[in-house]
């Protein structure tokens, strides 16, 4: 029944944003913003902003797939005289797409040869020795990796390692211990995917909407990282303080998880020499991202990098291929579409200016957006939040004073924050699927995470990204 009644409202948001959609297309064009290009219909705004309404309800609801949306968009543009086809399709092949491929390969090219089980295995064997500290060693362990993999892969990749410490411990499902253990994998995988590019989706997603919007702009890797990193490190250590605090400690003893876990990495043996190579080339790769970034671009280190798996005989296509999230590369190209689109026809400009005072507090702008990302993000993917916020931002920051860097910042960290439902990000999905905790449990325990979180956020905002990193705030 409540599923059913989770159905009818979806289908009402959908429905109320075609009929939207209808009535912006068919109506006579009264967005008319200055400034538009050179043979760009005076309609082009309007049916810009039907497009977006139509996908911002179907990355609301989920009612199709987010892939199948980012399709959409590229069929709607050319189809109702946005974009020329030739322009449209192009934008699809933006370097969002590229990167994010060259890491997934990376990613599942250490997962096919063992080489981050090994990783996992060994730190989470250095904070075994009791209780307490092989929670803090999962949450420090999941944070650091999703510094340098997807999180969903981290996650992926640590859950049959956490399940079979649990099982190892002879814990039922609803022990508090094993709440802990998977809390602190989701939560440290979370925290660790917004400290670079690497984590999640939603950071290159990002920074192609923001080379579309302003090319003049740049956030380096290694920029990004040290916008981060002081989020990364106080986040991680409040994480693991909560679930040592807020979750009562109902285990005394895991010497049994400790053998297991001495006795599987007895097991992995010496290094093999393709993991020497892999590790090499990642090591190789990273330094490349974050030194040469400013001369190169990411995509093509990332690309590069993804053909030198198979000449160094790595991987095998075939072995790489399932850990490739073609969904996402799909999602991407639609969305960085729709963003460009937006820039371009200036549609979200004249709304903001006939909505908002330009004389507002830049500060207070970037405040505001940061919350609602953060707030959105529970209730959406993490990079559909960003898909439908960056544009109204970089609108808003037009208005108001705000840089498109600090925007682009203050819009994407708080939307890889999200600690409490399992749609807003993979692996808070992953580790409840584990069936150790509700959804009022994680609600109950993890929301003062993302109170402190968004606390951080602002923070960093006043105090480091603006007057120390000089993200051309105002």
């Amino acid at each position: 029944m409540h599923g059913q009644r989770r159905k009818l409202v979806k289908l009402g948001i959908v429905g109320v944003a075609v009929l939207a959609a209808a009535w912006l297309i068919l109506s006579e064009p009264f967005i008319l913003p200055t400034g538009l290009a050179e043979g760009m219909s005076v309609a082009a705004p309007q049916r810009c902003m039907a497009i977006f309404i139509v996908c911002m309800s179907l990355w609301l609801t989920n009612m199709i797939p987010l892939a199948a949306t980012g399709l959409l968009v590229m069929a709607l543009l050319p189809l109702l005289g946005v974009l020329p086809e030739r322009h449209a399709f192009g934008l699809f092949g933006n370097s969002a797409v590229f990167f994010m491929l060259g890491v997934f390969l990376l990613a599942g090219a250490m997962i096919s040869t063992g080489l981050s089980k090994r990783v996992t295995l060994i730190a989470l064997h250095r904070f075994d020795q009791s209780p307490t500290r092989l929670v803090v060693g999962v949450t420090v362990s999941a944070a650091f990796l999703t510094l340098w993999m997807p999180e969903h892969a981290v996650a992926a990749m640590m859950y049959p390692i956490i399940v079979e410490i649990v099982d190892t411990l002879g814990l039922r499902r609803g022990h508090n211990y094993a709440k802990k253990l998977f809390l602190a994998l989701a939560w440290g995988s979370i925290i660790g995917g917004v400290g670079t590019f690497l984590g999640g989706a939603r950071a290159p997603l990002a920074l192609s909407l923001l080379a579309e919007s302003h090319p003049e702009t740049k956030i380096t890797f290694l920029g990004w990282m040290l916008a981060a990193a002081p989020l990364v490190i106080v986040m991680t250590s409040v994480a693991a303080l909560m679930l040592c605090r807020r979750i009562p400690n109902d285990i005394d003893d895991i010497k049994a998880a400790t053998r297991m876990l001495d006795q599987r990495v007895r097991q992995l043996g010496p290094m093999s020499p393709r993991e020497r190579r892999l590790l090499g080339l990642f090591v190789v790769t990273v330094f490349s991202w974050i030194f040469l970034s400013d001369k190169i671009d990411l995509a093509l280190i990332a690309l590069l990098s993804a053909v030198m798996l198979f000449a160094l005989r790595v991987a095998d296509w075939k072995g790489v291929q399932p850990y490739v999230n073609w969904g996402v590369l799909i999602m991407y190209g639609g969305a960085v579409a729709l963003g460009s689109a937006v820039d371009e026809t200036k549609a979200f400009e004249w709304i903001v200016g006939q909505l908002i005072d330009p004389t507002m507090k830049p500060i207070l702008v970037v405040m505001f957006m940061a919350t609602a990302s953060m707030i959105l993000t529970e209730g959406i993917s993490n990079s559909a939040a960003v898909a439908i916020m960056l544009p109204i931002g970089y609108s808003l920051g037009h208005m108001t004073g705000v840089g498109p860097a600090m925007m682009t910042m203050a819009v994407t960290i708080p939307a890889g924050l999200a600690f409490l439902l399992p749609i807003g990000s993979p692996p808070n999905a992953i580790c409840f699927a584990a069936g150790h905790y509700s959804m009022r449990q994680v609600i109950t325990v993890g929301w003062p995470l993302n109170v402190i979180g968004l606390i951080l956020v602002f923070l960093l905002i006043v105090a480091w990204w603006g007057p120390v990193l000089n993200l051309n705030a105002w």
